[in-house]
């Protein structure tokens, strides 16, 4: 089983691959920094193509598109500047597109899975105020999510958008509810499971449907 995982250098993402690697999977990690096997950054498109071409022909059986910001987090209403809400959406929205379009060849070869990490803050069910930019780029990667899962069934590639939780990781803080091992034990869980027939689903990683 070969498992590419976005922004796999750190927090969630590197737990995952770490969880992926103990099981006897082939990981693929990417990172910013250049630290993991191809360096990526999302809002690049010219780096998504250079990891097109070093993956070319190599089929993938899931892909974690877990890289994202959260910029905005202690911004009051006087903030959130423009360039905030740009380097918010290229990252975990557009930068989500990118790395699917860029290894869609290689999902469609194995009829393999994309696991889109979005969160709780995507659902207008929870709208407490604050977050924007954060909360409205979340909640465009579950549309995009969800468009997908529709776009891609043809090709048996299965779609799911999940709420990771609330992490303990430099993202989620101390003070966050769970640790990042349950985080990974309950969303790989939940990866295992995705299949066409529950392909745009947004769960969290507890196993509950959370609604949009």
């Amino acid at each position: 089983m070969h498992v590419v995982v976005t922004g796999a250098n750190r927090g969630i993402g590197r737990a995952l691959a770490e969880h992926y690697r103990a099981a006897g999977c082939e990981v693929t990690g990417t990172a910013r920094d250049g630290s993991e096997a191809i360096p990526l950054d999302v809002t690049d498109p010219a780096q998504h193509s250079d990891m097109a071409k070093v993956l070319a022909g190599k089929p993938v059986d899931l892909l974690v598109c877990n890289a994202g910001v959260y910029l905005d987090k202690t911004q009051g209403m006087d903030g959130y500047p423009a360039e905030m809400w740009a380097q918010t959406f290229a990252a975990n929205v557009t930068g989500v597109f990118l790395t699917v379009q860029a290894l869609l060849p290689n999902l469609k070869a194995a009829q393999g899975k994309i696991a889109i990490l979005s969160s709780q803050m995507a659902s207008h069910t929870r709208a407490p105020g604050g977050s924007y930019i954060y909360r409205a780029s979340k909640a465009a990667s579950l549309n995009l999510g969800r468009n997908l899962a529709v776009d891609l069934r043809p090709d048996g590639v299965a779609v799911g958008i999940y709420h990771p939780g609330w992490v303990k990781t430099d993202m989620g803080g101390s003070g966050a509810e769970i640790t990042v091992d349950e985080a990974v034990d309950g969303l790989s869980q939940r990866f295992d499971t995705l299949s066409l027939d529950t392909t745009g689903c947004f769960e969290t990683w507890d196993g509950r449907t959370h609604p949009y």
